[in-house]
């Protein structure tokens, strides 16, 4: 048992950090103007990994926030890993990121489009994508979600599997943003069929969601990305990973009597 790792999410929009409510741009809340300082922030507070995403990007398609992306990296000065995601559609674009020093790269629509530039990432930068996975009833969203795909989240994931992705950071999209609990199950049902570890997202809004997720780790949840609800006060993210901690060293010890 690893421990889950509680992820705050840092979302770039004309250079500032704001939060979107159901992926909307018009409904952003700006939460800070340095994304830096705010990066900085939860590595404070004990953030084992930040996840950006470039909205500005994911909207036309091309990076559009790298200047606020460089400085969140020089911020925290390598303490931690970051993932990035947001608009990247070609391997030029996830060569940069790389080089500009983010650990992880996530391809969303990009991925579900063009599976051959998913093949060719995961062969040119092994151990560094991963694929964003946005879900309505089961069905795979893409662009910005405004667009639901006839294509079944599970025979995707595994298709991406295959090609050897690092892992898959799924969001169940009715709750993104909405604060209404993060759909344990589909996140479980998912994990529980593939090999990779899938990151879970969207809807975390308090202690109990995080328990929730924690308890189910063992099918393969590797972390939970939180945005809305830290910034917001309705999750303490210190707290979030003391008792992610907490419920990972118990699963040990249980493991442990039971051997």
């Amino acid at each position: 048992f690893q421990t889950m790792l509680i992820i705050p999410a840092i979302d770039l929009k004309d250079g500032h950090c704001v939060r979107l409510k159901q992926g909307l741009m018009a409904d952003a809340t700006v939460f800070s103007e340095d994304p830096g300082a705010m990066a900085k922030h939860w590595v404070g507070k004990g953030a084992r990994r930040l996840h950006l995403v470039d909205l500005n990007g994911a909207f036309v398609g091309k990076p559009k926030n790298e200047e606020a992306v460089k400085a969140v990296v020089k911020a925290i000065g390598g303490a931690v890993p970051v993932q990035l995601g947001g608009g990247i559609r070609d391997l030029d674009t996830v060569e940069r990121y790389l080089d500009d020093g983010i650990a992880y790269i996530i391809l969303g629509t990009a991925a579900v489009k063009t599976p051959g530039f998913l093949h060719d990432a995961c062969y040119a930068f092994p151990g560094h994508i991963m694929v964003g996975l946005d879900a309505k009833d089961g069905k795979v969203a893409v662009e910005g979600w405004s667009k639901v795909t006839g294509h079944d989240v599970l025979d995707l994931a595994k298709k991406f599997q295959d090609l050897g992705v690092e892992a898959i950071i799924y969001t169940d999209i009715s709750r993104d943003g909405m604060m209404n609990g993060v759909n344990v199950k589909a996140t479980v049902d998912l994990a529980r069929e593939l090999s990779v570890p899938v990151i879970a997202s969207g809807g975390i809004a308090d202690l109990k969601d995080v328990k929730a997720l924690c308890e189910a780790e063992g099918e393969g949840i590797a972390g939970a990305i939180t945005g809305r609800a830290i910034y917001e006060g309705t999750l303490d993210f210190a707290e979030a990973q003391r008792l992610a901690d907490k419920i990972a060293g118990e699963n040990v010890k249980k493991m442990e009597g039971e051997a």
